[in-house]
């Protein structure tokens, strides 16, 4: 797992341009282009299970689905941070991305730093030292264990009669 530290203020912008808002539509065309005004790095580099630590008002900016879509394509298990634009925020429970806002782990995040996350315990260890966060209602943290919204909804209406 590789940690990707960022710093406040990250918007969708910084993290899929909007440029390609309207010629992007799929994970796999939206995946080469995550953060590359941002990290020319990230697209190439990120790995499935890497975790990004942020300042505060991360995905702030216009309300798009491709940076979640994007992130949760590429196989980022997580996003710690200060704070999360409520948009953002939303759009990436939906995507069933796991949000934490903790931000005395962010604080003590140092590059080489390891980092764990218990998400159902409500803490992020960095370097050993555990940190608290507000643990995640059961229904999001179902939501992102099932993989989505999408998902979670049809693994609760299987069997059931609709209609």
């Amino acid at each position: 797992m590789k940690i990707w530290k960022y710093g406040d203020d990250i918007n969708t912008d910084m993290l899929f341009p909007g440029k390609y808002t309207y010629t992007c539509a799929t994970p796999d065309e939206i995946k080469p282009h995550l953060l590359e005004d941002l990290d020319a790095t990230f697209a190439q580099a990120v790995q499935a299970g890497d975790v990004l630590v942020a300042g505060r008002n991360f995905g702030c900016g216009s309300s798009r689905e491709q940076p979640v879509v994007g992130l949760k394509a590429v196989g980022v298990a997580a996003i710690v941070a200060k704070g999360f634009a409520r948009i953002f925020y939303r759009a990436a429970i939906n995507q069933g991305l796991l949000l934490i806002e903790c931000a005395e782990a962010v604080d003590a995040y140092k590059d080489g730093s390891t980092v764990s996350i218990d998400a159902a315990g409500g803490k992020v260890s960095v370097d050993g030292k555990t940190y608290s966060f507000p643990k995640l209602p059961p229904e999001i943290m179902a939501i992102c264990d099932a993989g989505g919204l999408l998902e979670y909804t049809r693994k609760k209406l299987k069997g059931r009669k609709v209609g």
